[in-house]
């Protein structure tokens, strides 16, 4: 866009904003001047081949102030986690934990030997991890191995079993893309999860163009190789770095060239997570001095009858946990709630389940839900679908929940314009900074945003704003809806 072009558009914007100002000074704003406002931002010529969804409504009045293709289908990228997040809220309530769980029925004998298997029983618990509290991604590992210490254990005899067999079904999407599997974001779900089930790989440049990048690997663990030919080239150097890591192999190669005074840093996702979990936790074990001689393994048959609980990792408390989800927008923590809600609701862990769990959950809030189609938990699937008017009604039933404790978790858990979360940076110094608590969305040719708004006259309003099939225009996408919440914002 030129800077002419730019200047006459935030001059619109201006122009409009004083029209939505002259509308009522009490309640919803005018939907006349509404509506002026809100179609001068999105009908730019820069997006006339993109499809908008909008519905804008009154939450006291419940009174739709302004709505463009509000029936018809669209894909919410991570919008969607409103949905799952919601339903899991309403389900376990803002303080339910997941546990984890070192169990054996083998019997501890006086020299410290457990003459049989070691299970590490996982349900679910996202926060085998460094992301909810301090310390390395083996924190809770080395507490585990601690407390085993203290109760006299010195040597496994047996097996060390990684336990998933509380999910079942897939561990990716039905449609996820291929391109998206070796990335953090489209990393792999499995009832015992640690470290988001990625490692963490940071590049730095050497001190003199040709030598290698320096290679840093968090958590550091033989079940994950990562081999760099990464070279420093000279600063000002365009960055070309490329990461391979085929489908089914937890072989990681980089190549490339990585100018100084640059860096490079991604969260690569781990193929067989329990499996992944079980083998970091055997290396701190061994670290921590206790000794296991039968092999690593993975299993998803029944826990033993007879097993006891050893030790105990209380997980975070579900409001805790959908912050993490909705604010940084945290796609395997929306899938492990899916599967959750399926165990709980139906006894099977699965996604198709879960999916069955969140539907019922619409139909009791009397959520509209024609035309809708549910894929994941997340929203990484390009054939979800939703409406602008569910997803609208659906905050507006969040927001009058009969358990004032699980409307707070839910507002509360959205990222905040201009403070927190995925909207730290967007909104700033406008009539929408601290104003607006939305859930952002992303995907190749979809842009969303859908939450809360209060305007400057004290009128809280919900809004659904989604943009589909627009064509390498997301910084241009994202920028219209921002100016459409600003004049949400600045209504009065």
């Amino acid at each position: 866009m030129t800077t002419r072009a730019r200047g006459t558009r935030w001059l619109a914007l201006v122009v409009a904003l004083a029209l939505v100002a002259a509308g009522p000074a009490h309640g919803d704003p005018s939907r006349t001047s509404l509506a002026a406002a809100i179609d001068r931002i999105i009908e730019d010529p820069a997006l006339a081949h993109a499809f908008w969804g909008i519905q804008v409504l009154g939450l006291e009045s419940g009174r739709v102030l302004y709505e463009r293709n509000a029936d018809k289908g669209f894909r919410p990228a991570s919008t969607l986690k409103l949905v799952t997040t919601a339903a899991s809220l309403d389900a376990f309530g803002p303080g339910a934990r997941v546990d984890t769980t070192v169990e054996t029925a083998a019997r501890l004998d006086g020299q410290g030997r457990l003459l049989g298997d070691l299970l590490l029983v996982g349900r679910g618990d996202p926060g085998l991890s460094g992301r909810f509290g301090e310390g390395p991604p083996t924190a809770a590992f080395e507490t585990m191995a601690d407390t085993l210490l203290e109760t006299g254990v010195r040597r496994v005899e047996g097996r060390l079993v990684g336990h998933e067999g509380a999910f079942g079904g897939g561990r990716r999407g039905p449609d996820w893309m291929v391109e998206d599997l070796a990335w953090g974001y489209g990393a792999e779900v499995s009832a015992l999860t640690f470290n988001d089930n990625v490692v963490h790989v940071t590049l730095a440049p050497g001190e003199r163009p040709g030598d290698p990048a320096a290679l840093e690997v968090v958590p550091r663990t033989s079940f994950v190789r990562v081999v760099s030919a990464v070279v420093t080239a000279p600063a000002g150097t365009e960055e070309d770095v490329v990461l391979r890591r085929p489908l089914g192999s937890n072989h990681i190669r980089l190549s490339g060239v990585l100018p100084r005074g640059g860096e490079w840093e991604e969260d690569v996702a781990v193929e067989d997570p329990a499996r992944f979990a079980i083998t970091a936790f055997r290396e701190v074990l061994e670290a921590r001095g206790i000794a296991v001689m039968g092999e690593v393994t993975t299993s998803s048959e029944p826990v033993p009858g007879d097993a006891r609980v050893l030790v105990t990792h209380e997980g975070v408390p579900m409001a805790r946990w959908i912050e993490e989800i909705n604010k940084e927008s945290q796609n395997l923590h929306a899938e492990l709630l899916l599967r959750l809600l399926g165990q709980r609701t139906h006894g099977e862990g699965t996604r198709e389940k879960g999916i069955e769990a969140v539907e019922a959950f619409l139909d009791r809030l009397e959520v509209p839900r024609a035309g809708w189609h549910l894929e994941d938990g997340s929203g990484l699937s390009h054939t979800n679908v939703v409406t602008p008017r569910g997803l609208a009604a659906l905050l507006a039933a969040m927001d009058r929940h009969p358990r004032g404790e699980v409307a707070q978790a839910f507002r509360a858990s959205l990222p905040v314009a201009g403070a927190s979360g995925k909207l730290a940076e967007r909104m700033r110094g406008t009539p929408a900074e601290a104003r607006v608590a939305a859930k952002t969305g992303a995907l190749k040719s979809v842009n969303a945003l859908a939450g809360y708004v209060t305007n400057e006259s004290g009128a809280r309003l919900v809004f659904v704003l989604l943009v589909n099939d627009h064509v390498e225009l997301s910084a241009t996408a994202r920028a219209a809806i921002d100016e459409v919440v600003i004049a949400l914002a600045a209504a009065r």
